[in-house]
């Protein structure tokens, strides 16, 4: 993993809205250190990186970052209690085509 990505997975979830001004700048400035395409592996590190909201838009850059690796980073689909971003990122594989809504017996629903 370069060393570009692992400073910023190191550097934890992105920080929410209410976070001061200069965290939030060099989060973002970690973020765009990173050259794209992403390899697989740290698609898969950076997928952890989503926070609790979009961060002044820095965390729809790491989606976009993440979706530069090969795909579909996600092979499962997340469950309920995963975070927004996570979800994000299943739909557009949907989407795309790269995964089936059936691939996965996690959270489907039984009729009865």
């Amino acid at each position: 993993m370069r060393r570009e990505v692992q400073a910023f997975v190191t550097g934890g979830v992105l920080p929410d809205r209410d976070a001061d001004e200069g965290g939030i700048d060099r989060r973002g400035q970690q973020l765009q250190a990173i050259s794209r395409p992403v390899t697989a592996a740290e698609a898969q590190a950076l997928a952890t990186c989503f926070g609790p909201d979009d961060c002044y838009g820095l965390a729809w850059s790491l989606l976009h970052l993440i979706e530069t690796g090969p795909n579909p980073v996600l092979t499962e689909k997340p469950g309920p209690a995963a975070n927004e971003w996570r979800h994000r990122l299943w739909q557009r594989a949907l989407n795309a085509g790269l995964v089936r809504e059936d691939s996965t017996s996690r959270c489907r629903e039984v009729s009865g």
